[in-house]
């Protein structure tokens, strides 16, 4: 398995989620494309860090990101050399510059870099690429709805509310239903099934997880909570959506490793799959007051008494 590498998604009018950090391992190919074999026996790893508010899509249209701007134009300088694109980017550049990151690595592929030095400020950034998952977009052209898809599971896989940084593997396929390799070694070590992730943030058709693995029990909890639910938690990131259980909308790939296809609305979506570590799943009553825990008198997350105390 490769080491960590950093990824990041945008935040703002573009994509409001919560991203923390997360060792993506990526997996293989998408449904209704040809079956292909990873591109490597390695797992493709990497770090995300984005925050819920970072999914927004409100000005997704309008501020120029699609329309205007970077889904019409492409992936690159010219993508951002537009009046919208540099609008949106100035309204609040830290949390922007969080979400090209994270569009970038997820977009593009390791080797390949995008540039942008603001007219405004003068300052300059640069953003790697990692996943490949967009190549065509990536090269300059219009993005269409299969990159549109997965950058947008992508950017939600990679979110939690708590903006903190969680090793995760990331499984799919590529816009064009190229397999992201992932190793045994890989799986066995995320050995906890967690969510799928699918949607649409280009077309404000939003984006949505549910569970790939059991709901969490009544004393557990994870900051990974935006894909790995509990039943009374299915709201917990708005904009991104909570919809239940992976199975009821998805198909897996021949090997059931990862999901290739979620239908929701009627709408064919190509989708990410998630998978964790163990002990980033924490348990009331661990000796750890963890920080998706809360004081209280019982053996709740909400309520953990055995590892926060009682409340002042």
């Amino acid at each position: 398995m490769h080491l960590p590498r950093p990824v990041s998604f945008p935040s703002s009018p573009w994509v409001a989620l919560c991203l923390a950090a997360a060792l993506v391992g990526c997996g293989a190919p998408i449904e209704d494309a040809a079956e292909a074999t990873g591109r490597s026996s390695d797992a493709l790893v990497s770090t995300n860090g984005l925050t819920v508010n970072g999914l927004t899509v409100n000005g997704l249209t309008v501020n120029g990101l699609t329309v205007n701007g970077l889904t019409v134009n492409g992936l690159t300088v010219n993508g951002l050399s537009t009046n919208a694109f540099q609008s949106w980017f100035s309204q609040d550049p830290a949390s922007s510059e969080m979400v090209m990151r994270y569009v970038v690595k997820c977009a593009m592929a390791a080797g390949m870099r995008l540039t942008y030095q603001s007219p405004a400020t003068g300052k300059s950034y640069q953003w790697d690429g990692s996943l490949g998952l967009a190549p065509g977009w990536a090269g300059g052209q219009p993005a269409t709805v299969a990159e549109q898809q997965v950058v947008s599971a992508c950017l939600a896989a990679h979110a939690n509310k708590y903006g903190v940084h969680v090793n995760i593997s990331v499984l799919g396929r590529d816009a064009v239903g190229g397999a992201m390799p992932y190793s045994t070694d890989e799986l066995s070590t995320y050995n906890e099934k967690e969510a799928c992730f699918f949607g649409n943030l280009f077309t404000n058709e939003g984006v949505f997880a549910a569970n790939d693995g059991a709901y969490l029990d009544y004393d557990e909890s994870t900051v990974r909570t935006c894909g790995l639910s509990s039943w009374s938690e299915t709201t917990a990131c708005t904009p991104m959506k909570h919809v239940g259980a992976c199975r009821y909308y998805c198909t897996l790939d021949t090997t059931r490793t990862y999901y290739t296809r979620c239908t929701y609305n009627g709408v064919n979506y190509r989708p990410i799959t998630t998978r964790m570590l163990p002990q980033d799943i924490y348990r009331c009553g661990d000796g750890v007051c963890q920080l998706t825990e809360k004081c209280g008198t019982s053996n709740t997350a909400d309520s953990c008494a055995a590892d926060c105390g009682a409340c002042p």
